[in-house]
This record gives structure tokens, C-alpha cells and sequence, in this order.
């Protein structure tokens, strides 16, 4: 059931090829996002993917460039660009007050600095522009918020990445047991090379 339910939200949050082709930051490089390689499900792009949109999602709050910036990120790192997209929406209403709230902790207690943070807050609730966000970073709270998103979001990230590894193992091996026993069941030796499962990158 619970597995269920999350192939059903990473489904959901998944933004289609043609939804990528349309975004204005995507656009001009739309025709290497969109390659083939950088949509496949392989035990390398995955994690890579995983990793790609915690980072990007948790430490790039603003709505809209999420995705982009996830998407062009992929180009460079190999990742799965449909699975980096999706990733990036664990920062959402419901999880954004939490993460904010660690991020600040994280980045008071770390630099020994604090600020306003209502300011910060005001940009995310009425969508700032990209100008409004640029002026914030000379705030006194930027510094704080700042390093404090990019520890969470680099521990978040690696984490992720790790689960994602163990995942796709487990699933291979767990394939792999099963034709094993098929294999028994028709009394025949099992084949004498497993692959791993998807492609090398």
C-alpha cells in the first residue's frame, strides 16, 4: 500500500517531456534534456537523479526554478532527468515550514549569526520575482538561511542517494532470487551471468 502510493506521487509530480520542452529556462537546451539517455531508468542515473532533486528542491525554494535548474543540472551529471524532477517536490507547502525552520537552526548555530526572517518568508508566500530573491541576499538573514539550506539540503541529498542504491540492490537481487527459483522449479541450472540491471551510466 505504501509503496503504491508513492510510485502513484513520483507519477503525479513527474512533469512530461512536452511540459519540459515548454519552459522558458528549459527551451533552449530542451533538445538535450529531452535526450533519450537522460529519461532511462538505469542503477547509476537513478541515485544520481535522487540525489539531484533533494539538493535542488531543498535548497532552491523558489517556485518554478526548481525543476529547470534539476533538469539543466542533469545535462552535466548524467542523472534521470524525470526522476530529478520529481525529488525536487519534497519541498512543498506542507514540508517548506519545516525544512525552513531546521535550515535556520542549522545555519544559527553553525555561524553563530541571526536575522529576520519574515522578509524570507513574505517572498515565498506571494512568488517573488528573481529580482525580489537577488535583493534578499543582501539581507542580514541570507547568510544564516542561506548555509543552513545547503547543509540540510547536502545531507538530505546523500542520504537520498544512499536509499536509492540499497533500493535499486535490493530490487535487482530480489529479481534475480526469483528466476533463481523458477530456474529450480524446471530442474535447470540458473543462468551463469546476472546482469545488474540497467545500464552502466
Amino acid at each position: 500500500m505504501v509503496k503504491r502510493r508513492i510510485l502513484h506521487a513520483a507519477r503525479q509530480n513527474v512533469p512530461s517531456r512536452e511540459a519540459l520542452a515548454r519552459n522558458r529556462f528549459i527551451k533552449p537546451v530542451a533538445h538535450r534534456v529531452l535526450a533519450p539517455e537522460l529519461w532511462r531508468f538505469t542503477r547509476r542515473s537513478v541515485p544520481r537523479g535522487v540525489a539531484l532533486g533533494l539538493l535542488v528542491g531543498i535548497f532552491l525554494l523558489i517556485p518554478g526554478v526548481q525543476i529547470a535548474a534539476a533538469a539543466l543540472l542533469a545535462l552535466p551529471l548524467r542523472a534521470n532527468v524525470p526522476i530529478a524532477a520529481a525529488m525536487t517536490f519534497l519541498s512543498n507547502p506542507a514540508t517548506t515550514p519545516i525544512i525552513l525552520a531546521v535550515s535556520y537552526y542549522v545555519g544559527q548555530k553553525m555561524l553563530g549569526r541571526s536575522g529576520d526572517l519574515s522578509h524570507f518568508r513574505a517572498l515565498l508566500d506571494n512568488h517573488a520575482s528573481l529580482g525580489e530573491w537577488s535583493a534578499w541576499l543582501f539581507s542580514d538573514a541570507a547568510p544564516v538561511m542561506l548555509f543552513g539550506l545547503l547543509v540540510v539540503s547536502v545531507v538530505i541529498s546523500v542520504l537520498g542517494y544512499l536509499i536509492a542504491v540499497w533500493f535499486w540492490r535490493e530490487r535487482t537481487a530480489r529479481k534475480w532470487r526469483v528466476r533463481a527459483l523458477r530456474w529450480r522449479r524446471h530442474d535447470a541450472p540458473p543462468p551463469a551471468e546476472l546482469e545488474l540491471g540497467g545500464e552502466a551510466s
